[in-house]
């Protein structure tokens, strides 16, 4: 491939990282707000899932790959749990402005 072909690869994928990361902004700023204004629930819910993974027998990063899977299972969860987090927390900051 060419110079100019992987120049333009590379310009696309650096696109995309910046609409990616445009798209999480909100969410993830919401959350931080959140969790600001309620310390003990992001804390409890930190510990609840050190507990959960901490007493599961399997041992999934044993296994070549799955590192990686759990990984980005877990961007996505946390992706999506920011984004609820936010429409949450809007709709509610708007509720009570009402």
């Amino acid at each position: 491939m060419s110079m100019f072909g992987e120049h333009a690869r590379v310009r696309d994928a650096q696109r995309r990282m910046r609409e990616a990361r445009h798209a999480v902004a909100l969410p993830a700023s919401a959350l931080l707000a959140r969790g600001e204004r309620h310390p003990f629930v992001v804390l409890g819910a930190a510990a609840a899932g050190g507990f959960l993974l901490g007493r599961s027998d399997a041992k999934p990063l044993h296994l070549p790959g799955m590192g990686h899977l759990i990984g980005t299972l877990m961007s996505e969860a946390t992706t999506i749990g920011a984004s609820f987090l936010a429409a949450h927390t809007a709709a509610q900051s708007a509720a009570e402005d009402a």
